[in-house]
């Protein structure tokens, strides 16, 4: 008995996939949710499971190729007996992201070490193992070598939304800066006692998304959005924080964040590094948001003018930490400064409120104890 292998469905917004990788060749042995294959969408990594036991029978769709859900992808020989003696050698454990670079680069995952948890095989792994593969090459010789890929449906994705807004809005940025001494105090001051209570550590970026719901509280139209001829003012703060994966950059959404505490927002953006991490991350950890955050502080960039994540009509960027001379009371002192970049939709928030925006972030970082830590 025959059994199709289709597309599963795929998740809203999302019209097509394509086919990176089978993980199982005609022949194999496969067992009932056994993953088959990954299907990369614009957002996320999907994977085929298996839905009953059997032999792979053929393969009707290819790496590389566009699917639709519900499309015959293979076909399944159901047969009732065991694995054994089918597979030679048990195949390890590996997250999506994982799996992509064991197939891109065709190397035998068993023949790598995991560094992982239980001996799981990390990225780093993959990449240790090949960098010792490569050839030695003289210092002499001379290379110019290329390399044509396509690019990532991820990639694909994030290209035409940053060229979108550059097109379809009026962005402009403003700057401002804030002297982060108080937050610094306040965090070494209670960071043990937070993680003691909260089993988490207490973060820079928690602070960031408390300040910025305060601000835009005062400001509804940073948190609106563009509908046509219309404004959508939302009534409530899912705040995006922009991470950056091995696949690119991904805005997860921390829904309600006005209703967390600092403990709720800190582990969320754990969770949230976890998943992308390990290709886990869903279409709808990623979907909505009405204001983003992006910290290129961590990468060591000074200033930026970061680019709007439509429809959201403003996104903030954080910049590296960094010890300053300033005046404080007619006097020149070192304080740990941080350049703020706030840009925006001109057609929708004027400039005023744009630095008025900025100035209420200062004020709440600059004397975060209002900012309660709940501990």
């Amino acid at each position: 008995m025959s059994l199709d292998i289709l597309v599963p469905v795929l998740p809203e917004s999302v019209s097509d996939a394509t086919l990176v990788v089978w993980h199982k060749k005609t022949g194999d042995w496969v067992a009932e949710g056994e993953n088959l294959a990954d299907l990369e969408t614009d957002k996320v990594i999907l994977e085929v499971p298996a839905p009953q036991s059997g032999i792979l029978q053929s393969i009707q769709i290819q790496g590389g190729e566009v699917v639709v859900s519900g499309q015959v992808l293979a076909q399944l020989e159901i047969q009732q007996q065991q694995q054994a003696t089918s597979v030679t050698k048990d195949e390890p454990t590996l997250s999506p992201s994982v799996r992509r670079l064991v197939a891109e680069t065709e190397v035998d995952p068993n023949a790598i070490s995991g560094s992982g948890k239980h001996g799981r095989i990390l990225k780093t792994d993959v990449e240790d193992y090949l960098s010792k593969q490569q050839p030695q090459t003289t210092a002499n010789t001379s290379l110019r070598a290329e390399q044509r890929v396509p690019m990532t449906r991820l990639r694909a994705k994030v290209a035409e939304r940053l060229l979108q807004a550059q097109q379809n809005a009026a962005m402009l940025t403003t700057f401002n800066e804030v002297n982060l001494k108080a937050v610094i105090d306040l965090r070494n001051q209670y960071k043990q006692r937070f993680e003691d209570k909260h089993s988490i550590k207490l973060g820079f970026m928690s602070f960031f998304v408390k300040a910025s719901i305060e601000a835009l509280k005062r400001f509804p139209a940073i948190n609106a959005s563009i509908d046509g001829n219309d404004i959508i003012y939302h009534g409530y703060y899912d705040i995006g924080i922009a991470v950056t994966t091995q696949r690119g950059l991904i805005v997860p959404i921390l829904r309600d964040a006005d209703q967390l505490d600092f403990a709720g927002i800190e582990k969320g953006i754990q969770d949230f590094g976890s998943k992308a991490r390990n290709g886990s991350i869903s279409t709808e950890d990623l979907s909505g948001g009405t204001f983003t955050i992006t910290n290129g502080g961590i990468f060591g960039s000074m200033l930026s003018t970061p680019i709007l994540n439509p429809p959201q009509c403003a996104i903030l960027g954080m910049h590296a930490i960094k010890d300053r001379p300033v005046v404080e009371n007619g006097e020149i002192v070192i304080r740990p400064i941080m350049y703020l970049a706030l840009s925006y939709d001109h057609r929708l928030v004027d400039g005023k409120e744009a630095v008025q925006f900025l100035g209420v972030i200062k004020e709440c970082l600059e004397a975060p104890a209002h900012l309660l830590l709940n501990i």
